[in-house]
């Protein structure tokens, strides 16, 4: 592939990605949500300037002064506002990121958001599904674990959660397997927008001007399986998604799909690997892997935050919301609200069943959540299959969830029996 084999010889990308990542990051802001909480479920100020004083300095760089800045901290605030797509408006992502994904789906409101929902959702059948699981998922899976699973210790991190979902998208996509070592490098590079900007912006368009070549292909050739033939064949009530469309989407599902997964199979394993009665709980009896999964995404959520505008002049838990305010949904105080879940700081796989919010509510709830379920799924249940005895490396510290925005461990290291 002459067009696109430049920069092989660049630094190893997880270095660089994890490197940058993982400098100045706080370990544990579940102590301030819960005093945050007990503040009030949605708290703010009105005439917030975005002056470099806010929170989170991407916001500061994109979003002009606004009527308010609100958090919403509460189970149900977060689940009023992001139900409420008529009262509560994505469209600031088109700041934030419009400039690396393109027009995507992220920044997009009712009724266009419905309508590219609708067409973008084809590709996620029951069907594909199953196939991607069988054909796909498992297979990579096992090849990374294939290349550590006789030496007896690994990073699971380095060495499978974070390069095996980039895997899988370039799969899906049905790329030419020589391309994958450029198209690694390349969605890492999107990935850490917040690293590199510029750099940032210099991947996305290469991976547009590539992704050209391979939709132009397809349509010379239709009807094969992957995702971008999928997308190019895909129709709604007599609509078509454009190639700037379906350039946006792909670019999009390597934050949403690749970097989700990555940090929240991460994120269960800590607290599997943490905790030995439970692992062994589910390494006896694998039924119990849904659960442990939904649990691992309730206490350690892969994203904390999201924005929202406010469209109208509204209410949240009895706090008003001018037009035009920002609104950051805390998912990860959420998931920890103690009106909700008992001794929420705790990773308990058996505790009640309750949807939690890290998949977000209402019409943007993750499109490809049932993906990141399966993949995780995968993940946990090869390990344990393979791994005899895995547990923690005694000889290493501990693995550390951190991050404000983004959650997730720099290293996992492990030992096993072999």
């Amino acid at each position: 592939m002459p067009a696109f084999d430049g920069g092989l010889e660049e630094p190893d990308p997880f270095e660089a990605f994890n490197a940058a990542m993982g400098g100045g990051v706080i370990e544990d802001p579940y102590p301030g949500f819960a005093l945050a909480r007990a503040l009030g479920g949605m708290q703010g100020v009105e005439g917030f300037s975005f002056d470099g004083q806010g929170t989170d300095d991407t916001l500061d760089a994109h979003l002009p002064d606004m009527p308010g800045l609100f958090t919403a901290f509460s189970f149900d605030a977060v689940q009023q506002v992001l139900r409420d797509g008529t009262a509560f408006s994505s469209s600031a992502y088109a700041l934030v990121m419009g400039p690396v994904l393109g027009r995507s789906i992220l920044e997009m409101d009712e009724p266009e958001h419905h309508k590219y929902r609708s067409l973008i959702q084809q590709a996620f059948t029951k069907r594909a599904m199953e196939r991607w699981e069988r054909e796909l998922v498992a297979p990579v899976v096992h090849a990374h674990i294939d290349r550590f699973a006789d030496r007896g210790n690994a990073d699971l991190v380095r060495e499978l959660t974070f390069p095996f979902p980039l895997e899988v998208i370039a799969k899906l996509f049905g790329l030419p397997e020589a391309d994958l070592p450029w198209f690694h490098r390349r969605a890492v590079e999107v990935i850490a927008v917040n690293v590199d900007n510029d750099k940032a912006l210099a991947a996305s368009a290469a991976l547009r001007d590539y992704f050209a070549v391979q939709l132009a292909d397809r349509r010379r050739h239709p009807g094969r399986p992957d995702m971008l033939s999928v997308l190019a064949e895909a129709e709604h009530l007599g609509e078509r998604l454009t190639d700037e469309e379906i350039f946006a989407f792909c670019r999009l599902l390597l934050p949403a799909g690749a970097e989700t997964t990555y940090r929240s199979s991460s994120n269960l394993l800590v607290g599997l690997l943490s905790d030995p009665t439970q692992l062994q709980a589910v390494r006896a009896d694998r039924t119990l892997i849904p659960q442990a999964i939904e649990e691992g995404l309730r206490w350690e959520p892969p994203l904390l935050m999201i924005l929202r505008t406010a469209a109208i002049d509204t209410e949240v838990c009895g706090v008003a919301v001018s037009a035009g305010s920002a609104v950051i949904t805390n998912m990860g105080s959420a998931n920890h609200d103690e009106t909700r879940w008992a001794d929420p700081e705790r990773f308990d796989i058996f505790r009640e069943s309750k949807p939690h919010a890290a998949f977000a509510y209402g019409p943007h709830t993750c499109l490809g959540m049932h993906l990141a379920r399966m993949e995780t799924h995968t993940v946990l249940t090869a390990l344990l299959d393979r791994l005899p005895n895995l547990r923690l490396d005694p000889s290493a510290p501990p693995p550390q969830i951190s991050g404000m925005t983004f959650r997730s461990p720099a290293a996992i290291r492990v030992v096993w029996d072999t």
